[in-house]
């Protein structure tokens, strides 16, 4: 995989396409091969709000190429843990590991810069502006116009959307990408935002409720953009409340109930009957 640019901008000497890649699983697409090592580890992590027990002792690890489920119900911890992941908030006790190494992630972006980034149920795209800008949102490529003035590098920006779009095949028309994002479909919006995760080199990828208030014919979409990534390599944690959904593309599933990890289980080997009785504590 090439070098991640971290959260600082391309220099404007750089070439005009992407210095990216998806780094590809060993194992067969949707499995885990057997000596494959967990990218990310969570190892008893506990996480406390005053005298309110968010996590206790939570556990569980991700391996390329996989899509791990996490379920609970509302309070059960979900949100403090993918925060935990994501460098919003820092553990009380335990640890993570990336690539087998311990890390403490301070802060956002401390994690994106190791490949770890989030994609929030609201996206976090700005409407205004385009596809191409929203790729590159707070770490846009600048050039000189007449080799003095500072300028961003729109068409380079777009360039860039549309190879990223392209690689993960995704179908925005080509005069959509200079429209604002607010006028894309649902399902286009989330693919924007996966792509731009995508395009800073995500290995591990956190899907908070992806195909919420999504009609059926774009969750089918973003469900086969979730297994393509999955043939790429890319590890993710999805969360979801639709158990249909989270059996639809997920190989294991983690059940969280009340900050306690309440249970682990391949999605061939169980069934929402049992995912929903972990969830209540049964």
């Amino acid at each position: 995989m090439s070098s991640r640019s971290g959260s600082s901008s391309p220099s404007a000497s750089s070439s005009s396409s992407p210095s990216w890649s998806i780094r590809r699983a060993s194992a067969s697409p949707g499995r885990v091969a057997v000596n494959d090592a967990p990218i990310l580890t969570v190892h008893n992590v506990s996480k406390h709000f005053g005298g309110v027990q968010a996590l206790n002792r939570v556990s569980l690890e991700v391996f390329p190429g996989e899509v791990l489920g996490l379920v609970g119900d509302n309070g059960a911890g979900k949100t403090t843990l993918i925060k935990v992941i994501s460098g919003v908030y820092q553990p009380d006790e335990g640890e993570l590991r990336y690539k087998g190494a311990r890390v403490q992630l301070r802060d956002p972006n401390a994690a994106r810069s190791l490949g770890i980034e989030t994609i929030y149920q609201d996206l976090a795209l700005a409407d205004n502006l385009d596809v191409g800008a929203n790729v590159f949102l707070g770490r846009e490529p600048q050039m000189r116009l007449f080799g003095l003035l500072p300028a961003i590098d729109r068409k380079r920006m777009r360039d860039a959307a549309r190879d990223v779009l392209d690689t993960l095949d995704i179908g925005i028309e080509a005069g959509k990408l200079t429209e604002p994002v607010g006028t894309l479909s649902g399902g286009q919006r989330q693919a924007v935002a996966i792509s731009r995760a995508i395009y800073w080199h995500a290995e591990v990828l956190i899907m908070d409720e992806p195909m919420a208030a999504l009609g059926v014919p774009e969750q089918r979409k973003v469900m086969a953009l979730i297994q393509r990534l999955k043939e790429q390599g890319v590890a993710i944690i999805l969360i979801s409340h639709n158990m249909a959904d989270v059996f639809a593309v997920s190989d294991r599933i983690i059940v969280l109930c009340r900050g306690i990890k309440a249970g682990e289980k391949r999605s061939t080997e169980t069934d929402s009957e049992e995912i929903i009785r972990l969830m209540l504590g049964g």
